[in-house]
């Protein structure tokens, strides 16, 4: 009962890795492919505490 208004941390971290994601094609339309990588691979890396995550609650 007292888990209902408990935040779902795999949400807060999917709302991170969707900003991430815009932040980062608004670097490549600008051109700085670069900073885009940077973005990327930061989304990439929130992705994979997702995945883990969500592995976890399964087991």
């Amino acid at each position: 009962m007292f888990g209902l208004f408990k935040k779902d941390p795999v949400k807060k971290l999917e709302k991170e890795y969707s900003r991430l994601l815009q932040e980062a094609m608004a670097l490549q339309r600008g051109g700085d492919i670069k900073g885009y990588a940077a973005k990327s691979a930061e989304a990439e890396t929130v992705m994979d505490r997702i995945v883990e995550m969500r592995n976890a609650d399964k087991s």
